[in-house]
């Protein structure tokens, strides 16, 4: 299954399963944990399918022997699962529409829980009978909506899914949701950065586990780099709200993570012994704490090594032993520091005023900066999370790094928007910003594969797009049958044969064996070059068969006027410009990986780390104390001003040719204003 049919089916499962809660009385908050559960259920019976034949064989060789053993024992030897047939899927799904099925569902998770001791009081069992509060039919249509996953899925489908419906429940939740889940491109991004290559994994504030699977898909897609080294992960999450932590539990043995989720109360409690005990720490804390007793974390390493946040003023006396943290911010950037290993590295999200924090905190930040901890600072886009609006910042800290100078950058203007209220950064967008904690650690081949890959995905789009051209054109050809019709569609179908010369120029590329970095550079520049005038071309031809085919259509209605009958484009033009707009869109869609080469190496030409105004800057000691130890990339990195390269002239031109439309709209609006007022006149019989 590619990523665009992954997509498609994340999208049709959440849709039919929201259809289902939309015509009921369930809060999402109720409706998450019974439908996650069914996930994990379809996850568990794939797994126990895929290795069902081989479970049955060895449990008839072993029977009556004197190593014979449960079916059970040899299931979860096998694929971590038993299920007995009251616990199948395919069993649940045929059961009859008179059966009690939130009964049987609930017995069904208790009999996977009792097999598998881990997840005991995880699974959900009397969440199934709240779906029949207002629809009895509920559970059983969920049944048939996660059907649907294939019966050949494996726990990565599965483990993507899963995630997938986390963030939908978290979108719906708003600021409660943000409580359980992180955006999964956010994490993606820390996780590209900090690159964890093996050991233990920390997060005190662990949520439904985000952190851990991006930890693992990571080690996963780098395993090749990792030969030979220890390249697994063990994670050890501590949450302090029960349903979350059964979340979290479920997300983990969704991905088959080995590790441990803990319900904590980090300030208070240190399940794990912390203190330096971690190769790295991700995490996303809450924000702005104000109710930690003072008394309870001032002596404790965790948080004291750096300095405790305190109040400005002295406290009263009635309220001593009272007192409580001003700011919970600094005791988690402390806590991150403190439970690295010596060599560790941590990637936390913290809100934006935490940079440039005065009083107690400042001092907490000079020492940070001065014991040398902090690798980079990466400021956010607002709207990237559910519970805040505003831009947060991305801390990196390794105790390993090899200079004093922290890697400032500035994200806020790369992302992608998905609804009105929420962005993300594309798979694109988390490469390209990575790449440049990639160049500051002089790993140059990273940003030459990188082009690479780019370019490989921009050339098969490319030729997948010109497979629609022959059928597009044909179509065109039948509505357009006049001169500047076939002229117009001669010149797209001939600029699309220019593709023939670009695949031989990259085939020359490809071909040319290993060559320095430098001398790759030079050569992926000169074929990005190659390129840049096809694309042109493709605009300017697509954009001339959209003003061939409105002529069309402002022809046909005129010759309709003249008839006497209404203006409407025929079913062979609005099926033209509707496989025109997918041209388009085909079109833009293979450019966006030459886009991206295009910002990358205008931003980076010598294939190396430089500072790029408006984006990133390395800052000294000196620099940092100029000013005042503040984390904000703001201050280093500052703003790119763009021109936009028009003349005095040609813009007067266009403010006047915007200022006659407004002439027009503005007439026609009064001639309709006054129309409106004579029918009202005539209607109550004024006129």
């Amino acid at each position: 299954m590619n990523k665009d049919q992954l997509k498609k089916l994340e999208a049709d499962l959440w849709s039919a399963a929201d259809k289902l809660r939309a015509n009921s009385d369930l809060k999402s908050s109720e409706y998450a944990t019974p439908v996650l559960g069914l996930i994990f259920l379809k996850f568990a019976d794939n797994n126990y399918r895929r290795h069902e034949t081989e479970i049955h064989a060895e449990y008839t060789k072993l029977k009556g022997t004197r190593r014979e053993k449960k079916i059970s024992d040899i299931a979860i030897e096998k694929c971590g699962f038993y299920l007995p047939d009251h616990a199948r899927y395919e069993h649940l799904l045929n059961l009859p529409e008179e059966k009690n099925i939130a009964k049987a569902l609930k017995e069904a998770m208790k009999a996977i829980e009792e097999y598998r001791p881990e997840l005991e009081g995880v699974l959900p069992k009397d969440e199934y009978a709240a779906l029949t509060r207002t629809d009895k039919t509920i559970p059983q249509a969920l049944l048939r909506t996660f059907a649907d996953i294939p019966a050949n899925a494996t726990g990565d489908l599965f483990g993507q899914i899963y995630e997938y419906f986390l963030s939908e429940f978290a979108r719906s939740e708003g600021q409660k949701g943000g409580e359980f889940f992180t955006p999964r491109s956010v994490v993606r991004l820390m996780v590209e950065i900090i690159e964890p290559h093996g050991g233990k994994v920390f997060d005190p504030a662990c949520g439904s586990g985000g952190m851990f699977v991006q930890s693992a898909q990571f080690i996963a897609e780098h395993r090749k780099e990792l030969q030979g080294s220890d390249s697994g992960v063990y994670v050890c999450g501590q949450e302090k709200t029960l349903d979350t932590v059964k979340l979290a539990k479920m997300n983990l043995a969704v991905n088959g993570l080995r590790g441990e989720i803990k319900q904590a109360n980090t300030y208070y409690e240190d399940p794990y012994q912390s203190l330096g005990a971690f190769d790295y720490v991700l995490a996303n804390p809450p924000f702005n704490v104000d109710d930690v007793s003072l008394s309870s974390v001032e002596k404790d390493k965790r948080f004291n090594t750096y300095g405790i946040p305190r109040n400005k003023s002295k406290v009263k006396k009635a309220d001593e032993g009272k007192e409580t943290v001003p700011n919970g911010n600094y005791l988690w950037i402390s806590l991150f520091a403190t439970s690295l290993k010596e060599k560790g590295r941590a990637a936390l999200v913290m809100a934006n005023s935490a940079s440039d924090a005065r009083h107690s905190e400042a001092g907490i930040r000079q020492t940070l900066i001065e014991q040398n901890l902090i690798y980079a600072m990466l400021t956010l886009p607002s709207n990237m999370f559910y519970t805040v609006t505003l831009p947060a910042t991305l801390w990196f800290f390794d105790k390993a790094k090899t200079d004093d100078k922290i890697l400032f950058i500035d994200a806020r203007n790369i992302f992608t928007q998905i609804d009105r209220a929420h962005r993300e950064f594309s798979e694109e967008h988390i490469q390209n910003i990575a790449i440049i904690s990639q160049l500051h650690k002089g790993r140059r081949e990273k940003f030459v594969q990188l082009i690479d890959r780019y370019f490989a995905a921009g050339m098969q789009r490319l030729v997948e797009n010109q497979r629609s051209v022959e059928p597009v054109s044909a179509q065109l050809l039948a509505v357009l049958d006049d001169a500047g019709g076939k002229q117009a569609v001669g010149e797209l179908v001939q600029q699309w044969a220019g593709l023939a010369k670009l695949k031989t120029r990259y085939a020359q590329y490809l071909g040319g064996g290993e060559v320095a970095v430098g001398k790759k550079n030079k050569a992926q520049q000169q074929l990005r070059e190659a390129f840049d005038p096809f694309f042109v071309g493709l605009h300017e031809g697509l954009k001339h068969l959209d003003k061939v085919v409105r002529q069309h259509e402002k022809l046909q209605a005129e010759q309709a006027k003249s008839k006497g009958k209404r203006a409407t484009a025929d079913r062979k033009t609005n099926a033209l410009k509707g496989a025109l707009e997918e041209l388009h869109k085909e079109v833009k869609n293979a450019e966006i990986f030459y886009r991206h080469i295009h910002w990358l190496q205008e931003r980076f030409p010598k294939a190396e780390y430089e500072d790029v105004t408006g984006l990133c800057r390395l800052a000294s000691p000196a620099d940092l104390k100029e000013q005042d130890y503040s984390l904000n990339a703001g201050r280093y990195v500052g703003v790119v001003i763009e021109e936009d390269g028009k003349t005095e002239e040609k813009f007067i031109e266009e403010l006047l040719m915007m200022n006659e439309e407004l002439s027009s709209l503005n007439a026609a609006a009064r001639g309709l204003e006054g129309m409106i007022g004579h029918n009202i006149l005539q209607i109550v019989g004024e006129q």
